[in-house]
């Protein structure tokens, strides 16, 4: 069984994650020349800087939420000097398997932080909690999933969900605000 530290040597970095990305892409892009962090993250981002922390991060291209949540984190890496790999779910089951969402679901974005040891000292994802009240919202009234009519309201529902997602500054900075103090609060500098 691999260790987080063994994991993290195997991972992409960010460039090699973007380079290799066939969906999503400019629209990722996009979120992250647009997003701004707020200058007291900022402060807040530099006093972790220090303590070495590293990110394994699991993801896939076609994932709405990582399309959102990544650009968001990778302005936070870089204000934190958190070195990052990236990791396609599909491909690494046996990490995704340690970090399933309730204990069934392979949801992502996954975003593990380690510390220079290798040992995790923070779980985020795959969604803030704005996002996922935003997410009830439009499929909590989709027909039961399973059925012939989930699949086509599923399918009229995501372009206003993507829309959200790659447009609403609001919804960027809840989830900046969210990332941020998870990361503060289970981080030791």
């Amino acid at each position: 069984m691999k260790t987080l530290n063994e994991w993290y040597l195997q991972g992409m970095s960010q460039n090699e994650y973007i380079a290799s990305m066939q969906r999503n892409k400019e629209e990722m892009l996009g979120v992250y020349n647009e997003f701004q962090l707020e200058d007291t993250f900022k402060a807040s981002l530099q006093e972790l800087q220090a303590a070495g922390l590293r990110a394994l991060i699991l993801t896939a291209d076609w994932c709405g939420d990582a399309m959102v949540n990544l650009p968001i984190f990778m302005r936070i890496a870089n204000e934190a000097l958190i070195e990052s790999r990236y990791f396609i779910r599909d491909e690494n089951l046996d990490l995704m398997d340690k970090y399933l969402t309730n204990g069934t679901s392979r949801s992502i974005p996954i975003i593990v932080l380690i510390d220079k040891d290798g040992n995790e000292v923070v779980k985020w994802g795959p969604r803030a909690p704005e996002a996922q009240r935003l997410a009830d919202e439009l499929f909590g009234s989709l027909p039961p999933k399973g059925t012939p009519e989930f699949e086509e309201a599923f399918k009229k529902a995501i372009p206003s969900f993507q829309q959200n997602l790659t447009k609403n500054k609001q919804l960027w900075s809840a989830i900046a605000s969210d990332l941020v103090h998870t990361i503060k609060a289970q981080s030791v500098c």
